[in-house]
């Protein structure tokens, strides 16, 4: 049978967590729930042990004490929070509003569904808890969709999961995993939502190390540059973004970290007028004695976004060697600061010595990137202490 992969990838992007656009008045027929769970059901599950169990509430008390209780374990925290950041421009202002929205409106949705499995989660590991629940939920999420209803995952009641197995009669030994108000939507125009392109995210046969173009898979030297490898590390830093942008922007932040750096100076001795910005171009160069390796490159800024990216091109503008940016992500509590590298696709001395020796090709990329992991860890680890410390 061939899929319509269209439609399939469609569904798939745009099975959205739907709060606002649930129709409160409409009934949602219990043979459409059961065929959802049904679906839902031919997920993996863990050992193969049929172990999830639904509870479908519709009764309307019970759904009023189900939405006491869920404000209680939070969702009054989440209405006021909504109250205290509308109009203020905040970048989750929208999502803690749609959030507080299903709080405050939660008794009106025409069904709930607990998704429950038999066992309590004791850490081991065991087949048939956690791991055999996720994907069905999503499944039955998924099925939702397809119908024209829509869903949120929410897991605020856990808290409050001795109180709701009072209220719904579940047993001890029976863990709750995800609570799924269901409603058919208003309208079914959703979107595939803003994401990090895989790339990104996406590691190849080590932690970090990444692939810029899905190139034709070979131990060749050029095959392998032909996917523009590189390496990405992360750190989560208790600092604003601000702060941690004034630490990276700083040309010459890595040479107090790296082993491979001595340092770097503006081609215009003053430096670009009013801090970095896209075009100008600074000189870097290693000469110290405790590295084998000596260089010196000319580099060009092709991102300054502050306090967001920060972006140079190294040896070529328009044709690198190597691309190297810092890019920075606020989260609750401060910022996540992610340092990336692309080897290519102009010829570096590591690209060089692959295509001279294809036969050793992959171990001589795999070394030169566990190299560089290991000068970025250096660097995003000092720029943290920095941040945090206020130095």
């Amino acid at each position: 049978m061939a899929f319509d992969l269209n439609q399939t990838d469609e569904l798939l992007s745009t099975t959205r967590a739907v709060r606002r656009r649930l129709d409160f008045d409409r009934d949602v027929p219990d043979e459409l729930l059961r065929r959802c769970i049904e679906l839902a059901e031919q997920a993996p599950s863990g050992g193969d042990i049929t172990s999830r169990r639904w509870i479908v509430v519709k009764d309307p008390e019970t759904k009023a004490k189900i939405a006491e209780l869920y404000r209680a374990a939070g969702g009054s925290e989440t209405i006021k929070r909504a109250e205290d950041r509308r109009g203020s421009g905040h970048p989750k202002e929208a999502v803690v509003e749609s959030a507080a929205h299903l709080a405050a409106n939660l008794e009106r949705v025409p069904a709930i569904v607990l998704v429950t499995v038999l066992g309590s989660h004791d850490g081991s590991g065991r087949p048939g808890l956690f791991d055999s629940v996720i994907q069905s939920a999503w499944s039955f999420c998924l099925a939702l969709r397809a119908r024209g209803l829509g869903s949120a995952w929410t897991t605020i009641h856990l808290s409050k999961s001795k109180e709701f197995a009072e209220l719904l009669g579940i047993p001890d030994g029976v863990t709750q995993i995800v609570l799924l108000p269901v409603a058919w939507t208003i309208g079914t125009d959703f979107k595939p939502a803003s994401r990090r392109p895989a790339s990104e995210i996406m590691w190849f046969d080590r932690w970090g190390f990444t692939k810029q173009r899905m190139a034709a898979d070979s131990d060749h030297g050029s095959s392998l540059l032909d996917g523009l490898p590189g390496v990405a590390v992360e750190v989560d830093i208790s600092a604003s973004p601000e702060r941690v942008w004034e630490l990276v922007s700083d040309i010459n932040i890595g040479a107090q970290f790296s082993k491979e750096f001595q340092g770097a100076e503006w081609i215009d001795a003053d430096g670009p007028s009013g801090g970095p910005k896209v075009g100008a171009s600074f000189i870097g160069r290693n000469e110290r004695t405790d590295v084998d390796r000596k260089w010196q490159t000319t580099s060009w800024v092709v991102a300054c976004d502050p306090p967001k990216a920060f972006a140079w091109n190294v040896n070529d503008r328009e044709d690198p060697s190597a691309q190297w940016r810092f890019d920075l992500e606020k989260i609750p509590g401060g910022t996540r600061l992610r340092q990336s590298l692309v080897i290519g696709p102009r010829l570096s001395a590591t690209g060089t010595a692959m295509v001279e020796n294809p036969d050793k090709a992959a171990q001589i990329l795999a070394s030169r990137q566990e190299q560089h992991r290991a000068n970025m860890n250096l660097t995003v680890q000092g720029i943290k202490r920095l941040a945090e410390e206020g130095g």
